[in-house]
């Protein structure tokens, strides 16, 4: 991707503000557009503008009832009390992604006519590979959009966004409408086929060679050349398939079914991304701690992968995640303090949740026989971290700044984050260190959570439809790998393997634990048309007594389920719809 980056930098001053005013003035002191056609690199900037506008995490949790923020500015914490308008929206999608795609729309205008290579052979590759880049794309921005604006109007229509497939002008009617949501879905799956007709699965110098056949004349030196792993970290096909995976489950969930996409098309569109890697039996063994496994992190190589990433942002030199997550005695301004509600969520190791009978929780001595992924994601009282592996204590009899609102960087919750942080980077700023870290854009267990949730509500906990595999064995081959209910053979799962509704609340809970804070459950609570209020809670530690309190009230209509059409939009063109209620 540094390629990309480096490239499309100077094209980032012009962003597309959805009126005719980014036309005017017109271009001064640049070069003309026409001039692409015999300037690759100039070309490329248009697609490499996109590529910069990829999000990474939104850290929106704090709007969820997995955490909290001890930062009284944060857009999602106020968003969370009730600030949420259209005109103040911390999760819109709107501006960027159509920046995007307008540049993507003009890449597309012109790319035949580049002149990519001298040699002929190469010529056609490449025009094929970054089209099918730009399709790509185009599809993904439109499902950022769909997944941040979609939603009912107040007649009851269930829609989308516009869907915009050639660049604008200053002659262009913006006044456009929003597409129906199913139009949207099928745009976007249109996109993808394109792309997927165009894009090597993944880019490699050994595994493409068949793509020669493609293009006579071709031999494998152009194929390296064109389709080589130099080029790994570009959206490629295997990336594509999983993105389609997202879109049917998103389509099939309760939120929007009226879109009529089923349950098992989304479980089959999972099922194509696991398949080539032999279902379950590719699940990575170390994929719930891939952010603390140092040495792949540092023996990656750019663009390539560990087994648990399908795409992946490139790897920085960092303690900037430290810096504001760690607690205060290591330095760090404790930002994200997950919350009792989540903590709760974490079975015991035994498999059975906290409030089951045969759990063996103990009140008084609760992060014990836990559930290792607890420990693993959330810093608890008395717990190590850092790199001299300090006990923290968040008890409010503690003496430390750690304690429970001791200092405006103390936990509000007694808890601290601790998933995505190295514990090897120090923060004292008189001896301070960084290590390397990387953003997981699509993780292998993300795309297995979609397949269980979409074939328990298609088959049934154990039906596989066409596959070998069901949303029973996924869910028991994480939680084996999490050495959850190894030892007993997992009773509990066991004991609702037989009840959809039951594997149901299981596969969401484990979502919860495994996806926590890469910013899924916001999008998964309106998908799933749960609960948007439910009360954040903490705990106040005085030696062995834990009691539970309220750290945060949520503010949420019922409406907000969809997010709103900006308001600035809605304001300029009649033809825009708003959600209900905003």
């Amino acid at each position: 991707m540094k390629k990309i980056i480096s490239i499309a930098l100077c094209s980032c001053a012009i962003a597309l503000t959805g009126c005719e005013d980014m036309f005017d003035p017109s271009f001064e002191n640049t070069m003309d557009i026409d001039a692409i056609h015999k300037n690759p690199n100039y070309a490329e900037n248009f697609l490499g503008n996109a590529y910069t506008r990829l999000p990474g995490y939104s850290w929106n949790d704090p709007a969820t009832d997995d955490c909290v923020s001890n930062d009284a500015g944060n857009g999602f914490r106020r968003m969370a009390a009730g600030t949420w308008t259209s005109s103040n929206n911390p999760i819109d999608a709107w501006s960027n992604s159509r920046s995007a795609i307008q540049y993507i729309n003009m890449f597309l205008q012109h790319a035949d006519q580049v002149e990519w290579a001298q040699d002929p052979v190469a010529k056609a590759m490449y025009c094929d590979r970054f089209k099918g880049e730009a399709y790509a794309l185009r599809a993904l921005f439109t499902y950022y959009m769909l997944r941040a604006h979609a939603g009912k109007t107040a007649d009851g229509e269930l829609l989308g966004v516009p869907i915009l497939t050639e660049p604008e002008n200053a002659s262009s009617n913006f006044n456009q409408p929003r597409k129906t949501f199913i139009e949207c879905v099928n745009a976007i799956k249109e996109d993808a086929q394109k792309a997927l007709e165009l894009l090597p699965l993944d880019y490699s110098n050994t595994a493409n060679g068949h793509l020669a056949s493609k293009y006579p004349g071709a031999d494998n030196s152009h194929v390296v050349r064109v389709f080589g792993q130099v080029f790994a970290g570009r959206i490629s096909g295997r990336i594509v398939e999983a993105l389609l995976a997202q879109v049917e489950l998103l389509a099939a969930s309760p939120a929007y079914q009226a879109s009529g996409v089923t349950w098992e098309s989304a479980a089959n569109a999972a099922a194509k991304v696991l398949d080539r890697i032999n279902g379950v039996n590719g699940i990575d063994p170390t994929g719930w701690h891939w952010f603390i496994n140092g040495d792949d992190i540092k023996n990656l190589a750019d663009g390539l992968n560990v087994p648990e990433m399908i795409w992946r942002s490139e790897k920085d030199n960092s303690n900037s995640l430290e810096t504001d997550n760690f607690p205060p005695t290591l330095y760090g301004s404790g930002r994200i303090n997950p919350t009792q509600n989540l903590v709760d969520a974490f079975p015991m190791a035994n498999g059975y949740p906290i409030s089951h009978g045969e759990s063996n929780f103990d009140p008084a001595d609760p992060y014990t026989g836990r559930d290792p992924r607890l420990t693993t994601y959330i810093l608890c009282n008395g717990k190590e971290a850092g790199t001299a592996n300090s006990i923290i204590y968040t008890s409010v009899d503690g003496s430390t700044n750690d304690g429970l609102n001791v200092i405006s960087t103390s936990t509000r919750t007694g808890y601290y984050l601790k998933k995505f942080l190295r514990q090897d980077v120090n923060c004292n700023p008189s001896n301070s260190s960084t290590q390397q870290h990387y953003t997981a854009r699509i993780r292998y267990t993300e795309i297995f959570l979609d397949y269980a949730e979409a074939a328990n509500e298609a088959w049934g906990p154990t039906g596989s439809g066409s596959h070998g595999y069901s949303a029973y064995d996924v869910i028991k081959a994480l939680r084996q790998r999490a050495d959850v209910g190894v030892d007993n053979g997992d009773p509990y799962l066991e004991s609702v393997k037989g009840n959809k509704d039951a594997m149901r609340e299981l596969i969401r809970n484990e979502r919860r634990l495994e996806l926590c804070f890469e910013g899924y459950r916001f999008w998964d609570l309106r998908r799933w048309n749960a609960d948007l209020n439910e009360t954040a809670k903490g705990v106040s530690i005085t030696g062995t007594n834990h009691t539970v309190i309220d750290v945060d009230t949520r503010n949420f209509k019922d409406y907000m389920i969809y997010g709103p059409i900006p308001n600035s939009e809605i304001l300029k063109y009649s033809e825009l719809k708003q959600n209900a209620g905003w």
